[in-house]
């Protein structure tokens, strides 16, 4: 762009910028700027010269620089406790033990002066026939009539704040270890200088007039417009990007999980994280020896260590199911059911506890509910797996409902959550039989994204359904990482705002 262009789409502070570095001899900082061409606040001049690097007519150099000061003006009042403990051993003849030293200035700031006074080697520790003495080393003695090089430079803060470039940063670092002493500062300095593409503009001559974006009713009638600058827009300079708000990824997935199974009939239901093991696993038909319920696998609580179960007509049947199978044509686990080891507290390995809960409140159908819940398995973090993650689970219970109406309502909703090409494959599952695993294509390959099957009657029949209920729980996480083609599932749970940024929204 010519310097004529530059010139032409030059805004109002723009210009006043250009000008009054002109009349500093080409560069200032921003403050000399902004008392010299009289701006209303600072932040004007900040504006316009960025503005004005960015079309390269001037050039910003910043440099830092540490500044130290007190943090309390009584510091050298106080003394330190060091201080205080040197002139108690010298006035005592140069040497006491702790005992008398503690005695002397308080056991507080002894604590405190005993390591200082070795660090900086101001003592030395002499054994005798009683408690051992700390003794003035020479350089305790100098310093007795002396300041030591940390009050030194504390004397001096407490006259005026210091840039780094001027103390000891040894001593700097070695009062930075202590608290309540002194405070670091970043100072942040800026240069502005014409560059030679601004001198050339400033030599076309710059006027400065009053700016209007606008043309309005009010400048044309009156005439105004003669005497104002009509700003001339550059489509190609640059602009900040703007982000519009939006929800996180994971939540507008949730949402559209949610709004399906409501168009598809079902209701959402939820319950607490935390269970009695009786209704994780107890309620499944998952026998009490099972390698799920070990310590590698679940979350079990100290507090509250168990949770009472209060169904004792659903206790009794479920006890029977898993000793000899009740009254369900089953063998059951042929083992003593145990009530303690059914009321252990834990956090949900599934969200399953929802669905059984349900069940054993409205055993009649119909009934289509599904949830969308946080749970929580022993599992180390890696690409794929984290100890914290969300499931989607539903059932559907009514009379006649079969296999292929699992499988064809599946469908139905990987469908509408744009993913066409499923398959189904037998899955062995503890609670459900017939069972099936769900994958879905992506990237050339097959992903698993969940189980599901039709709960077994040693399920259903302690919480007296009568009909054939069908169960699924599907993966979230993975469901989202297809959405947006993520291979690790962390990356779903990182604050990364660029990612976060640029997620579509659909």
């Amino acid at each position: 762009m010519s310097a004529t262009q530059l010139l032409e789409g030059l805004s109002y502070p723009e210009r006043k910028v250009l000008l009054t570095l002109e009349g500093l001899d080409g560069g200032a900082s921003p403050e000399r700027v902004f008392e010299a061409g009289q701006f209303q606040q600072l932040v004007e001049v900040m504006n316009a010269s960025s503005w004005l690097q960015s079309k390269g007519l001037v050039d910003i150099k910043e440099s830092a620089k540490k500044f130290y000061s007190l943090k309390a003006k009584d510091i050298l009042d106080r003394g330190l406790p060091e201080r205080k403990a040197l002139q108690f051993i010298g006035s005592n003849q140069g040497r006491c033990t702790i005992a008398e030293l503690e005695q002397g200035i308080g056991k507080g700031d002894a604590s405190l002066a005993i390591g200082w006074l070795k660090r900086k080697s101001l003592v030395s520790m002499e054994k005798g026939e009683g408690a051992p003495s700390m003794v003035l080393t020479d350089i305790g003695k100098r310093s007795l009539g002396a300041d030591m090089p940390d009050e030194a430079l504390l004397r001096t803060l407490a006259q005026a704040d210091r840039p780094e470039d001027e103390v000891d940063t040894n001593v700097v670092a070695q009062l930075k270890t202590r608290q309540d002493l002194i405070t670091e500062r970043l100072v942040v300095s800026r240069e502005l200088s014409v560059t030679d593409l601004g001198r050339e503009v400033l030599a076309l001559g710059i006027e400065l007039k009053e700016e209007v974006a606008q043309l309005t009713p009010e400048l044309i009638k009156t005439g105004k417009w003669r005497d104002v600058s009509i700003r001339k827009y550059d489509v190609n300079t640059f602009a900040p990007s703007l982000y519009a708000a939006k929800k996180h990824p994971l939540t507008r997935v949730a949402d559209e999980v949610r709004r399906i199974f409501i168009q598809m009939g079902f209701t959402e239901v939820d319950d607490e994280y935390v269970q009695a093991a009786f209704w994780n696993m107890d309620a499944l038909f998952t026998p009490q020896d099972h390698p799920a319920r070990d310590m590698q696998d679940t979350f079990y609580l100290k507090r509250p260590a168990k949770v009472e179960i209060e169904e004792e007509d659903i206790i009794a049947k479920v006890k029977a199911v898993h000793e000899n199978g009740g009254d369900t044509g089953s063998l059951g686990w042929r083992y003593a059911w145990s009530r303690e080891e059914a009321e252990r507290a834990l956090l949900r390995t599934h969200t399953t506890p929802n669905s059984i809960r349900y069940l054993a409140k409205h055993p009649d159908p119909p009934a289509k509910v599904f949830s969308i819940g946080r749970i929580f398995r022993n599992e180390s973090i890696d690409m794929t797996h984290l100890p914290e993650f969300v499931q989607i689970e539903g059932i559907i219970m009514e009379e006649g409902a079969n296999f292929d109406m699992l499988v064809n309502v599946l469908r139905e909703f990987y469908r509408r959550m744009g993913f066409d090409t499923i398959r189904v494959r037998p899955g062995p599952f503890p609670y459900t039989e017939p069972s099936l695993e769900i994958d879905i294509y992506f990237n050339g390959r097959w992903m698993e994204l969940g189980g599901a099957g039709v709960f077994r009657p040693e399920v259903t029949a302690p919480l007296g359904v009568k009909h054939p209920v069908l169960a699924w729980g599907l993966g979230f996480e993975r469901l989202a990482m297809l959405r947006w083609n993520l291979k690790d599932i962390r990356e779903l749970y990182i604050t990364d705002l660029d990612m976060l940024r640029s997620s579509p929204v659909f």
